[in-house]
């Protein structure tokens, strides 16, 4: 948990981008962000600002676009490794980069299919949760922040080996809860966040914090999109306004 920074923005200010006006935003954000940033947009509209649009995806899928030349004026991401390889490759101003956002891992399956209680303990019987031939959806841990934190979690519990050949890998974690919502999976592993959204899914377990890494969601602000409304609009995200939206979407914001 962080108590929120205090965002000193006296850097000179470079020229906007060409292929846009001035004062419009293009954010590129982690899948977990979609609801939330959402609400962020109509707040940041209601006064008077113009409405950013977005671009979600994984983090790794938005790392890798800006590397190629993509313009956004914001990028957030779901993990912090994300965030140090664009940081790495001068993607973005390093002095805007802020960590405003947490998370925490849940285990889920189809609301019409719920097992029993379960706890989470090294060594538990997630295989038997399975059924024979189910598998257990989870977002790729190659490229999906979701899916890194997942296999951190089973690795601890000795459990990562034997689940491995049953996983279900996706593309993104919106990905992994749709499997779920859909019943082509008896269980998933998502963000608490994601599960909330869902109507179909229900949630079986919390993951214990101490199981994995701390899921932390830094923004930053890119170099090639670093514009007055790019700052004006990360000192709002980081603001009292924007972290009420945030928790009411069940993030941890300080």
């Amino acid at each position: 948990m962080w108590k929120r920074a205090v965002l000193l923005l006296a850097l000179a200010i470079p020229q906007p981008l060409s292929a846009q006006p001035r004062d419009e935003l293009l954010v590129f954000a982690a899948t977990s962000l979609t609801e939330a940033l959402q609400d962020a947009a109509k707040l940041w509209e209601a006064r008077g600002e113009p409405r950013p649009r977005f671009n979600f995806a994984a983090s790794a899928t938005l790392a890798r676009q800006l590397d190629q030349g993509a313009a956004a004026n914001l990028f957030a991401s779901a993990d912090q490794s994300w965030m140090d390889w664009a940081q790495t490759r001068a993607l973005i101003v390093p002095e805007t980069r802020r960590t405003l956002l947490g998370n925490r891992l849940v285990l889920i399956a189809p609301a019409d299919q719920m097992p029993p209680a379960v706890t989470i303990t090294p060594g538990m019987n997630l295989l038997a949760l399975l059924r024979p031939h189910g598998r257990l959806a989870i977002g790729d841990p190659a490229s999906v922040p979701a899916g890194t934190y997942a296999k951190q979690a089973l690795t601890t519990l000795g459990l990562w080996t034997g689940i491995e050949p049953r996983l279900a890998r996706t593309e993104n974690v919106r990905a992994a809860l749709l499997l779920v919502e859909r019943g082509e999976t008896p269980l998933g592993i998502v963000y608490a966040t994601d599960a909330a959204v869902a109507r179909g899914v229900g949630v079986v377990a919390t993951f214990p914090p101490s199981l994995h890494a701390p899921i932390t969601y830094p923004f930053a602000i890119p170099r090639a999109g670093d514009t007055p409304a790019a700052r004006r609009f990360l000192v709002f995200l980081a603001g009292p306004a924007a972290a009420e939206l945030f928790n009411r979407r069940g993030f941890v914001t300080e």
